[in-house]
C-alpha cells in the first residue's frame, strides 16, 4: 500500500508545478513554461473497459500495481489494486473534476497527490491525435506520430494506435510513448520517469 502513495507522491513531486486557473479548467506543466489543458472525455481514441498491470519506474525506483481502467466519452476511472487484489484507491476524472479517493491514506496525505497528471499522461496516450495534436500546439509543444508499420512520419495521424509519439519542446524530446497491441510505454525524459502499462489494447 505504501508503493502506491510513493509512486504517486514521486510523480507529483517531480511536477508540482501544476496548478487549477479555473474550476472548469484543468491543466498541467509538461514543462516549466508549458501549460497543457486536459481534453473532455470525448477525446479518447478507442474505448476501453480492462483490467491493466502497471510497471513504474521514478528515480530508480520500482512500483508496480494492477489496475481496472474503464474509459469512454463520459468519463475515465481507475481502480488500483495490490497484488493480492486489496483496493488502493480510484481515480476518476469527469465533467471536468479529476477526483483520487483511497480508504488507505488519510485525508491530510491525499492533498499531496495531484491525480492531474496521471489523466494527463493517459490522453497522451489514448486520446485522438488531432486532439492532442492542437492541445500540444496551444502549449508551445509539437506531437509527432510514427506509425508502427512504416516507421516514418504520418502527418495525417492515420492508425495511431499503434507506433510512438514523441512530444518536443522546440528540438528537445521530452517524452516518448512506444505503443503495440499489448503494452504501452511512456517515458518523460525531462521529468525522469516511465512506466508501462500491459493490456490487451486490440481488442
Amino acid at each position: 500500500m505504501k508503493l502506491l502513495f510513493l509512486f504517486l507522491f514521486c510523480v507529483a513531486g517531480i511536477i508540482s508545478c501544476a496548478s487549477v486557473a479555473k474550476k472548469e479548467i484543468l491543466y498541467v506543466n509538461l514543462t516549466d513554461s508549458s501549460k497543457f489543458v486536459l481534453l473532455p472525455p470525448q477525446g479518447i481514441e478507442q474505448t476501453m473497459d480492462m483490467a491493466q498491470f502497471l510497471s513504474a519506474e521514478v528515480r530508480g525506483q520500482n512500483y508496480f500495481f494492477n489496475a481496472w481502467v474503464k474509459a469512454d466519452e463520459n468519463a475515465i476511472e481507475m481502480a488500483l489494486f495490490n497484488e493480492f487484489g486489496a483496493s488502493l484507491g480510484e481515480l476518476s476524472y469527469r465533467n471536468s473534476v479529476v477526483q483520487f479517493s483511497s480508504a488507505v491514506f488519510p485525508k491530510a496525505v491525499l492533498q499531496f497527490i495531484k491525480p492531474e497528471y496521471i489523466i494527463a499522461d493517459f490522453q497522451l496516450c489514448f486520446y485522438d491525435p488531432l486532439l492532442l495534436g492542437k492541445a500540444l500546439k496551444d502549449s508551445g509543444l509539437i506531437l509527432e506520430i510514427t506509425d508502427r508499420d512504416s516507421r516514418h512520419s504520418d502527418s495525417s495521424y492515420n492508425d495511431s494506435r499503434y507506433g510512438s509519439r514523441r512530444i518536443l519542446n522546440g528540438n528537445e524530446l521530452i517524452i516518448e510513448i512506444e505503443k503495440t497491441g499489448t503494452s504501452v510505454k511512456l517515458v518523460n525524459h525531462l521529468r525522469k520517469y516511465s512506466y508501462t502499462l500491459e493490456g490487451a489494447f486490440h481488442e
